[in-house]
């Protein structure tokens, strides 16, 4: 009788399999490359076309055990999702190292947001305020409305249309 597990050809052995027997594909993954959160956010991206489930092997590893929903018979087709499970990990894993390390951006932009959200300025913090600044440059003319920077090409394309516009005059047939 052949052997229903095989290793995911390209990944490590130790970390991956295919079974065919269960129709599922197992990984074993080290909590100190893919943190929780993103294997959580990996895992949730296939609960609506597979049944995943979260173990603890080991106190420094995660099992993911991920079995389609449908009927998968092939052994590439279970390739294939462990293959997707694979990029999303990864996926999720860069993708909490940029919160991680942009925190501090993000909640100065939330607090700015959430202070601006406050309401107009009081008067006493317009009595403080600096009105003597110059306005900014803008030579892309991003703070001009549209109005103001079509206006040119609308008026000069006005001529043109009302001289197509205008009927000729017949000719007499005589």
């Amino acid at each position: 009788m052949p052997d229903s597990t095989n290793v995911v050809t390209g990944l490590p052995a130790d970390q991956f399999e295919v079974e065919l027997a269960a129709r599922s594909v197992t990984l074993t993954l080290a909590e100190s490359i893919y943190p929780l959160e993103a294997i959580y956010g990996a895992s949730y991206t296939f609960i609506d076309r597979c049944y995943v489930l979260l173990d603890r092997s080991s106190p420094t590893q995660i099992r993911v055990v991920v079995t389609p929903k449908k009927d998968v018979t092939s052994e590439s087709e279970l390739r294939a999702i462990a293959g997707e499970l694979v990029n999303e990990l990864l996926s999720c894993a860069w993708r909490a190292q940029i919160v991680r390390e942009n925190r501090a951006v993000i909640e100065a932009v939330t607090m700015q947001a959430v202070g601006g959200a406050m309401g107009p300025p009081s008067l006493d913090e317009l009595k403080d305020f600096d009105f003597s600044e110059e306005p900014f440059e803008d030579p892309l003319g991003i703070g001009m409305s549209w109005e103001d920077k079509y206006k040119k090409k609308k008026d000069e394309a006005a001529p043109a249309a009302a001289t197509a516009a205008a009927p000729s005059e017949p000719e007499s047939s005589q």
